[in-house]
């Protein structure tokens, strides 16, 4: 009977030693670790841990700063590549690769739950300026889609330096068109623009890259409220029932090309050239824009940062004298 007791007792040891064994290895397993780790330890990031090595970005997400990286899989960077006429990751141009990477990573950390229409700045650096590139997220009922193509697949893997959500396709460098026809809140600005009747290729125009004459451009882009608006002050029903050469001359108002004038380079009785005439900028109270009738728009949202200019957002359309 000793004996018996005493087996059972070394087994029960044996047993307590080994549990305490497997899990201490769990624990060890489960260390935190960074987002460049967690992308170069998941076959569903090759494509992008390779990407990440060869820009030396890498060093970024494995340091202690917190960082939200939206990680396209495999299959989006082949899509990337095969669309833009890559054969492989080397093909693409050092310099063009780092900056869609950082188009991916927004500083700090957003959780899924906590994400919002809107814009978001990246850490994608801008030839126009001194500000970094925009990004717009659309969120309707817990989905995300980001400028206008990219959507949220699987949200919250939480690294030790901050969060990773996988998106299905590479995300494009925006253009001040991208971010008109991804922001819901400019719908009525999209179909004035590219109403089949205007005489102006004004799509065509405000998707000048950078460094071809015109651009850049400072878009004053009204908000749909905004047009709704202004179809009561002119008493018409749609969009449609204000002519041709009318629709024109006010899109024109709104553009300045030539230049990229973000928030700070606004002073109280600055005249601004925009396409279709001189309009006149405040700040004092308020960043305001006065047309020649005198009517006041506010601008209710600022420097949102193309790749070829920057975009604010007024609360009235302007109209020609």
């Amino acid at each position: 009977m000793n004996k018996i007791l005493k087996l059972l007792s070394v087994l029960i040891l044996v047993f307590t030693l080994q549990s305490c064994s497997n899990d201490n290895d769990e624990d060890y397993g489960m260390l935190p670790r960074t987002i460049a780790e967690i992308v170069d330890s998941s076959m569903n990031y090759t494509f992008l841990s390779y990407a990440l090595k060869q820009t030396n970005l890498v060093s970024v997400l494995k340091g202690t700063d917190k960082y939200t990286l939206m990680a396209p899989s495999n299959i989006a960077f082949r899509s990337f590549l095969m669309t833009n006429g890559y054969q492989n990751i080397d093909e693409v141009p050092l310099q063009v690769l780092k900056k869609i990477l950082l188009n991916h990573v927004l500083g700090g950390e957003l959780e899924y739950q906590n994400i919002e229409s809107g814009y978001y700045k990246t850490a994608a650096p801008s030839e126009a300026s001194v500000n970094t590139l925009s990004m717009y997220i659309n969120q309707v009922n817990m989905r995300v889609k980001i400028n206008g193509e990219s959507v949220i697949t699987q949200g919250n893997v939480r690294a030790s330096n901050g969060i990773i959500h996988a998106v299905d396709r590479v995300i494009p460098l925006p253009s001040l068109v991208t971010f008109v026809t991804a922001d819901t809140s400019l719908s009525n600005l999209t179909s004035a623009l590219t109403r089949t009747d205007l005489t102006t290729d004004f799509v065509t125009a405000l998707s000048t890259k950078l460094g071809v004459s015109p651009a850049p451009f400072t878009v004053f882009a009204p908000t749909d409220q905004a047009f709704i608006n202004l179809l009561v002050e002119l008493g018409v029903q749609n969009l449609s029932d204000i002519n041709e050469p009318t629709l024109k001359a006010t899109l024109s108002y709104h553009v300045i090309s030539g230049t990229n004038a973000l928030s700070t380079d606004l002073s109280d009785n600055l005249q601004l050239n925009t396409l279709g005439g001189v309009i006149t900028a405040n700040i004092s109270g308020g960043a305001t824009l006065t047309d020649g009738n005198n009517r006041i728009s506010k601008i209710v949202g600022v420097d949102i940062q193309a790749t070829n200019g920057v975009i604010h957002l007024i609360d009235k359309v302007i109209l020609p004298n």
